[in-house]
């Protein structure tokens, strides 16, 4: 329903239930800071994929070869979530609850057939939690099979970390309660705190026994600076406490973290099993794909 005031018949206001998928595709699209965010990162995913696919094309050894593949899962995954923004399918325009510093807000929309009218709420780009919801555990898996873990902490990581995704779409898109947004935050930080603690604490202690604690060391702080700077970015970006107001720049922030995140993490972790596949390939028990259980006799 269009809950619209109008004047000379030309729609001033609509609300964010009455768009269209095609407003929302050509609003990303004509919006140079919101789109640039999104379609610089879908070339960029499809650029690393073809560059790790080429980099890996003679490795032969299995677990480096499953590291690679954990690795080039990240650039695969964004190319199809990003798809999903760019396209307006996991996007959403929502109005923020009482107290939020963008309660009543209104955007007005770029392009498309209703180009020019103002949308009542602030747009949600809530498919990037989809993004990272499949992309962060391939990098989590990359991680724990470069430091050796066993598949029992490897499965710990994944688990939370999903769990940090997923509590954070629904801060994002709980519109009920400002406060309920904040209490989604706080539980996502929590699981945050958890996965961070294996990557701290326990995975480097593995990387140690397997000889590979120089590059576990690099990458790991990578991971885990960035991760954290995603999550200041939040609470300071138009989803918390819209201290950035603007939903470009906000997006563009997130853009910026996922260039260095995902891409760089990938090529360190790619080049560095390409070079070392002796590393990785030595001895019956090294990572979560060396655990055998011996057979009967």
């Amino acid at each position: 329903m269009v809950e619209a005031t109008s004047f000379g018949g030309m729609v001033s206001q609509i609300a964010p239930e009455a768009l269209t998928q095609e407003d929302l595709y050509e609003h990303v699209l004509n919006d140079a800071l919101l789109g640039t965010s999104i379609w610089i990162n879908i070339g960029v995913a499809g650029i690393t994929l073809l560059l790790f696919g080429f980099m890996a094309r003679n490795v032969g050894d299995p677990r480096s070869q499953l590291i690679i593949v954990s690795a080039m899962a990240v650039s695969a995954v964004s190319i199809v979530s990003y798809s999903g923004l760019a396209s307006g399918l996991t996007i959403s325009f929502l109005e923020m609850p009482d107290g939020h510093a963008l309660e009543g807000a209104t955007t007005t929309l770029e392009g498309g057939p209703n180009e020019g009218s103002d949308v009542s709420g602030t747009i949600s780009l809530w498919g990037r939690y989809l993004t990272w919801a499949f992309s962060t555990p391939f990098i989590l898996l990359a991680l724990g099979l470069i430091a050796g873990s066993n598949i029992t902490k490897i499965f710990t990581a994944v688990v939370f970390d999903v769990g940090i995704m997923i509590t954070g779409l629904a801060a994002a898109l709980t519109t009920s309660s400002h406060l309920m947004r904040w209490f989604w935050y706080g539980i996502s930080c929590t699981f945050l705190a958890l996965v961070f603690y294996v990557l701290i604490v326990e995975w480097p202690e593995d990387a140690k026994a397997a000889g590979t604690y120089g590059i576990f060391n690099q990458v790991r702080w990578l991971t885990v600076v960035l991760w954290f700077g995603y999550t200041v970015w939040w609470a300071l970006g138009n989803e918390g406490a819209a201290v950035i107001d603007d939903a470009g720049l906000t997006s563009w922030g997130y853009s910026a973290f996922d260039l260095v995140a995902k891409y760089a993490f990938s090529f360190l972790v790619i080049n560095w099993t390409i070079n070392n596949q002796d590393i990785v390939s030595r001895g019956g028990t090294f990572g979560a794909t060396g655990d055998a259980i011996p057979a009967d006799d």
